[in-house]
């Protein structure tokens, strides 16, 4: 269906606005690291502005500089759908990351100016040759913020062990995603999933890219996730999950948001 992608993106950055206008101060609209550091001494709720799908943006990118005025951090340049800037994954499971085309020469302008403004670039809905065009142009840490191991579960969107590889070169970070279709190896969009499956994720994440660049990606909205999780409000099962894996307390609180303070701060230098 056709969609005003520019209209979609401004009503959605307004709606971000008024939540953090509306909450008393207990929600912030954050635009550095020091601010989010703010947040957690005050026990506000940090907001980081983030933009999936860059098919609002201009050739020019003139937009760009617009939304980082408003308060954009961080960006991935494809969701599902095709834009001037590339294609991301769009495969079936089981499947590989490596779907087709990757970034047209717009795209690879896109990252350059991603980089000079410091916006984190999300690699989350990047097929394998946009992530691997990426990698050889970006100077910041790789960061995919909801992605999980293609060796546990081959969906197209998950990790291989070599891109693994390259976002630990790079000092970056990986997001696990709740979604069950990311988690399972049958791939199924089942809710009757064990805690026990982000679990396993976490452990093949951490052992490839150190315990420092792993933490939660969620992606609550629009998914389904392990009904015993169920939404954010069940993040304490799956503390105790991981605390019967053996997790302890310093581990727990780097995946909680130890672990994304750093890559944000290596990203924004702020």
């Amino acid at each position: 269906a056709q969609h005003d992608a520019l209209a979609i993106a401004e009503a959605q950055i307004a709606i971000l606005q008024q939540l953090a206008d509306a909450s008393q101060g207990r929600a912030r609209l954050c635009r550095t690291a020091a601010e989010i550091e703010q947040c957690l001494q005050q026990d506000v709720l940090a907001l980081v502005m983030h933009i999936e799908g860059a098919e609002m943006l201009d050739p020019e990118l003139a937009l760009l500089d617009t939304f980082y005025q408003l308060g954009l951090r961080s960006i991935g340049p494809f969701w599902n759908l095709p834009n001037r800037f590339g294609v991301g994954v769009n495969g079936g499971f089981p499947g590989s990351p490596d779907t087709g085309d990757g970034m047209t020469e717009e795209g690879k302008a896109l990252i350059r100016a991603c980089n000079r403004k410091r916006l984190l670039i999300d690699l989350s809905h990047m097929n394998e040759k946009a992530f691997w065009q990426t990698a050889e142009i970006s100077d910041a840490p790789l960061v995919a913020t909801h992605s999980n191991a293609h060796a546990l579960c081959a969906q197209p969107r998950n990790l291989t062990d070599a891109q693994l590889a390259a976002i630990a070169h790079s000092d970056g970070f990986v997001g696990v995603n709740f979604g069950n279709a990311f988690l399972r190896a049958d791939g199924q969009r089942n809710a009757d999933t064990s805690l026990h499956e982000i679990v396993k994720h976490l452990c093949w994440l951490i052992d490839k890219v150190g315990e420092d660049r792993v933490g939660f990606g969620s992606d609550f909205d629009g998914i389904s996730v392990p009904e015993s999780l169920g939404d954010v409000t069940g993040m304490p099962k799956l503390f105790k999950a991981l605390t019967d894996a053996g997790f302890d307390e310093k581990r727990l609180e780097k995946l909680a948001w130890r672990n994304w303070l750093r890559v944000l701060k290596r990203t924004w230098g702020q």
